[in-house]
């Protein structure tokens, strides 16, 4: 059965019920990472921590790709402005990556050397248990409503718990065994992720999907 098919047998009142949900976990979402994004740049700049940095302007840039989205969509022709948004999306996914990496240089080549960090240890803990519950809940509700857009973003957010799991690693191991170096390679795994976001945007290959789609407060194209 498609997804415009579940879509289409599900009865009207379930559909609002599921739409509120699929609202509810995306505004949880960006209201959690604007919070994530504050206190990693705030710890990552008192220790000195590239990965913690990075982990906060990663943060920070998947939520002006949403901005850039909802800029695109609030659009009467949407598709006008869709070269614009992706360039503005791959741009900022570049800068962090340049940005993260040089920084990660200073550290692995003894510049300056990545301090111990609690509070960025208990954001990566907290990160890691809430980001699969959301990207669970949201998957789940989206494959009832059948919407393909909403199972996507759900993945993406799947994907920050990876970035988590590694930053929760390198943190890990600088403060119990002092590998100052493991930071630096947690802000690589961060910029590498950062720079695959950045070309899948340049190229077009990243399915830009409005939040008023994954709310339904706009239907979105099943083709995604």
């Amino acid at each position: 059965m498609t997804a415009a098919n579940t879509a289409s047998s599900l009865d009207p009142i379930r559909r609002r019920v599921l739409q509120r949900r699929i609202r509810l976990v995306v505004a949880i979402t960006i209201s959690y990472n604007v919070i994530e994004a504050g206190i990693a740049l705030a710890a990552g700049t008192v220790a000195s921590s590239a990965a913690l940095v990075g982990f906060g302007l990663d943060s920070i840039v998947e939520v002006l790709s949403a901005a850039a989205i909802a800029w695109q969509f609030a659009a009467p022709d949407p598709e006008k402005r869709e070269r614009v948004a992706l360039r503005v999306i791959a741009v900022s996914f570049f800068a962090l990556a340049a940005y993260v990496s040089v920084d990660a240089g200073l550290s692995l080549f003894g510049v300056r050397e990545a301090e111990h960090s609690q509070v960025g240890i208990a954001l990566a803990a907290v990160s890691l248990a809430i980001m699969p519950v959301l990207s669970w809940f949201e998957r789940r509700t989206g494959r009832e409503l059948g919407s393909a857009s909403a199972v996507a973003d759900s993945k993406q957010t799947l994907l920050c718990s990876y970035l988590s799991a590694a930053l929760l690693a390198g943190l890990l191991l600088n403060s119990l065994l002092g590998w100052a170096w493991a930071d630096s390679v947690a802000a690589l795994v961060i910029a590498g992720f950062a720079a695959k976001e950045g070309l899948e945007a340049w190229r077009g290959d990243a399915c830009p999907v409005p939040v008023s789609a994954l709310t339904g407060e706009r239907a979105a194209e099943t083709g995604h």
